[in-house]
Formats: C-alpha cells, structure tokens, sequence
C-alpha cells in the first residue's frame, strides 16, 4: 500500500503518533532547559512551555488514538449489522389475499 494513501486512511492515528511525539520533545527540552537555570524564575518559562504544552500533546495524543480504535470498532459493528441484515432478510414473502368483508357478513348481506 502506498504509505500518501495509508497517511490519508489513518490520519488520526498519524495525529496522535506526531502529537505524542512532539510532546515527548517538548518535555524532555522543557527538563533541559530547567536544568540548565539555577534560578527558580529563569524556569518557569522551560516548565510551562515545555512541561504544560507537552503534558498537552501527548493527552491530545491519548485521545486521538482512542478516537482512532473507537472508529475502528463503530466500522465492525456496522460490517456486522449489515451482515446480519443480509442473513435476516427473507427471500421471499408468501402472497396474502385480503378478504374486504367477512364470510358471515356475505350470508347475511345474501339472505338480507
């Protein structure tokens, strides 16, 4: 398969896969350059940047992957319904003559 087409067909799992992995950068930049500082103020700039945006790309991540197997699961739920649709359809339904008015009202309209 051509991977444009497996890119294009999966792109919420190449979503997640890049937002995780981009959160994993961010925090480890984030860990290094908090590191480096000495001082409590020079870090907060490393630990929101790099700690809270990377805490949040890799939840978005999280759950870009779990949309992905949700989707995944609702598509072989409906292949199952429209299989069962398939088996459950009869093949054909008897003929049923309808009767407008009953036999003992015949009689009586006969008799009347």
């Amino acid at each position: 398969m051509n991977l444009l087409r497996w890119v294009r067909v999966q792109w919420d799992r190449v979503a997640a896969g890049t937002c995780a992995l981009a959160g994993a950068i961010a925090l480890i930049l984030g860990w290094h350059g908090v590191s480096k500082e000495a001082l409590t103020a020079q870090q907060l700039p490393y630990l929101v940047s790099g700690g809270i945006g990377g805490l949040f790309l890799l939840g978005l991540g999280g759950i870009l992957w779990l949309s992905a197997d949700l989707r995944d699961e609702w598509r072989k739920l409906d292949d199952l319904d429209d299989d069962q649709t398939v088996i459950e359809r009869p093949a054909a339904k008897p003929a049923v003559h309808h009767v407008d008015v009953l036999p003992t009202e015949r009689a009586e309209a006969r008799t009347g």
